[in-house]
C-alpha cells in the first residue's frame, strides 16, 4: 500500500520497491504528449510498447478500480504478506482500514512488512496480537516497543539490498508493491509532493486506487544540545570541504552538522534520505551540486522525512531527483562522486573501533539502514578524498561512557572495526584508519569524556596487555 497525490494517468514516484520502484510520491495529473500536457480529455499519442514490463508502460485494457480505503483492503485475508509504504508517504487511511478489517473479519497471521512507517502504529498494539505480525526492515519509534516485547519482528538488512528481498521472492508479497506483488493498492493524496525521477507508474499497473486527503506525517528534529552543536562544528570545520558530496543519516547530530555548513560552497547531495536541513543549505546557496559526477546539478535521494518545509521544497522541483535505493546506495555509484562525506550517528563504540548503531544492548532501536553503504562508498571514493564519519555524544543521559572497553552484551556491530575511519564526539575527532589496536584505543580515549578516560585507559591495558599509545 502506498500513497500518491491527485488523479493519476501516469503516477510519478520515487525509489525503493522491488525492481527499484518505491511508491512514494505524487502522480502526474497530466498526459505526457507535448501538446496535451496538462489536459485530461485525451491520452498521449506517444507510442508505447506492450512487451515492456516496466511500470511506466500502460497495460492494454486494464484500469484500476476506484474504491474507498475500507473497500480496497477487503482483499486481505488471513496468512497474507502485505507491504506498507513508510516515511512521509505512509498511507495512514489504508493502515486504519487494514486494522478495522483485521478485527471485523477475524483475520489471523497477516504479516505486515514495512520500512520506517510513520504515524501512531495502531496495528502493533497488543490488541492486534494474532491478527497482524509486523516485520520491520528498519525500526521506527511507533513499533520499537512491540519489537522488543517480542510481538513484532525485525529483519536486519542493508537498505541497498531491500529490493532483492522482493525480486528474489525471499519475501513473496500478496498485496502492495509494483511488479512483485499479486495485488496493488494505491492511495491518492493531494498533499503528497510530486517528485522528479525515472519512477513513472502507469495507473494500469494498480489494481485499486483510493482518494484521501490528509496531512503527511512529519518528523521534527529535537533542538540540538550544546554537545551536538560542538560535534556538528567539529565535522563542518574540519572534515567537510567545499565541493564535497554529502550524505547524512537521521537524527539531531547530522542535522547539527548541516546547520554549520551555511558558508560552504558548491556542496552536493547524494543520500538515501534527506530532511529540512538540505532546504536551508540550498536557499543559502551552499548546495549547488555543481561538481557531482552522478546526476550533476541535482540533489539525489530515495526518500524524504521531515516537515512541510522539505515537502514543499521537493514538490515538482527538478533540482531534486528521487531514485531507486538499490542505485543510490550502491557502492559503485557512490564512489563516483567527489569528496564523498558520509555523516552518520551511532550508539556505542568499543576501543577497537567496532560500532553499534541499531541497538542498545539487547534492545533493538533502529536498523542497519544505509550507514555501511555510504561509509564504504566514502572510503573507496575514486578521488581518494572521501570521509566516512560516525558521530556520537561521549556519554549517555545517565553519564555512562559511549566509548567502552567492550560492547554492551547484545549490541549489534553494524560497522566493523575495519570499516571505521572517523569517530567524532564533542571532545574531538579520532582517525582510526590504518591504526593498530593500541593506537586506536589511544585515539578513542582522547575523545572520550574526561570523567571516563582514566578508567578506559586501565581497561585498554587489561584487554590489550599493553598501554595505548600514538605510535
Amino acid at each position: 500500500m502506498a500513497s500518491f497525490s491527485r488523479l493519476p494517468w501516469l503516477l510519478r514516484t520515487a525509489s525503493l520497491s522491488p525492481r527499484g520502484i518505491r511508491l512514494q510520491s505524487r502522480c502526474i495529473c497530466s498526459f505526457v504528449n507535448g501538446r496535451s500536457h496538462g489536459e485530461f480529455d485525451k491520452p498521449s499519442r506517444r507510442s508505447f510498447y506492450t512487451y515492456s514490463a516496466e511500470p511506466f508502460h500502460p497495460l492494454p485494457g486494464k484500469t484500476p478500480a476506484w474504491k474507498s480505503p475500507e473497500e480496497a483492503v477487503q482483499v486481505i485475508e488471513s496468512g497474507m504478506k502485505v507491504f506498507v509504504h513508510g516515511g512521509a508517504a505512509t498511507p495512514l487511511p489504508l493502515i486504519d482500514a487494514v486494522a478495522k478489517r483485521g478485527k471485523e473479519a477475524g483475520l489471523k497471521n497477516v504479516e505486515l512488512i514495512h520500512i520506517l512507517t510513520e504515524g501512531p502504529g495502531e496495528i502493533v498494539q497488543p490488541e492486534y496480537d494474532g491478527i497482524f505480525r509486523s516485520n520491520s526492515l528498519f525500526i521506527g519509534a511507533n513499533c520499537r516497543k512491540a519489537v522488543n516485547d517480542g510481538r513484532a519482528d525485525f529483519t536486519p538488512i542493508f537498505l541497498s539490498e531491500i529490493p532483492l528481498l522482493f525480486q528474489r521472492k525471499i519475501i513473496d508479497l500478496d498485496v502492495a508493491l509494483i511488479q512483485n506483488a499479486k495485488y496493488i493498492i494505491g492511495l491518492v493524496n493531494p498533499r503528497c509532493p510530486r517528485t522528479h525521477g525515472p519512477g513513472g507508474i502507469h495507473q494500469s499497473h494498480l489494481d485499486v486506487l483510493c482518494v484521501s486527503e490528509f496531512e503527511l506525517p512529519e518528523l521534527k528534529i529535537k533542538p540540538e544540545s550544546p554537545e551536538e552543536a560542538r560535534i556538528g562544528q567539529f565535522i563542518a570545520e574540519n572534515l567537510v570541504e567545499d565541493g564535497a558530496t554529502i550524505q547524512t543519516g537521521i537524527g539531531s547530530i547530522p542535522f547539527a552538522c548541516l546547520n554549520r555548513l551555511m558558508d560552504h560552497k558548491d556542496l552536493g547531495i547524494h543520500s538515501e534520505m534527506f530532511s529540512d536541513g538540505v532546504v536551508d543549505l540550498t536557499e543559502r546557496g551552499a548546495i549547488t551540486n555543481a561538481f557531482k559526477k552522478v546526476l550533476p546539478g541535482r540533489c539525489v535521494g530515495s526518500f524524504v522525512i521531515g516537515t512541510e518545509k522539505v515537502f514543499e521544497f521537493i514538490d515538482n522541483n527538478p533540482f531534486v531527483v528521487m531514485l531507486d535505493v538499490g542505485f543510490v546506495n550502491l557502492v559503485s555509484t557512490i564512489v563516483q562522486n567527489p569528496k564523498v562525506t558520509a555523516i552518520n550517528s551511532c550508539i556505542e563504540v568499543d576501543l577497537t573501533g567496532q560500532v553499534v548503531s541499531d541497538s542498545i544492548g539487547t534492545t533493538m532501536y533502529s536498523g542497519v539502514g544505509g550507514q555501511v553503504d555510504f561509509l564504504r562508498g566514502a572510503a573507496l571514493g575514486l578521488d581518494g578524498l572521501g570521509k566516512p564519519i560516525l558521530a556520537l555524544n561521549s556519554i549517555t543521559e545517565k553519564g555512562e561512557s559511549k566509548i567502552v572497553p567492550f560492547l554492551t552484551e547484545g549490541g549489534g556491530v553494524v560497522t566493523t572495526r575495519a570499516h571505521t575511519h572517523y569517530i567524532v564526539t564533542e571532545f574531538g575527532i579520532a582517525y582510526l584508519f590504518g591504526k593498530n589496536l593500541r593506537q586506536r584505543a589511544y585515539e578513542l580515549i582522547k575523545i572520550a569524556h574526561p570523567d571516563h578516560r582514566e578508567g578506559l585507559e586501565a581497561a585498554a591495558f587489561e584487554r590489550l596487555k599493553c598501554m595505548p599509545s600514538p605510535d
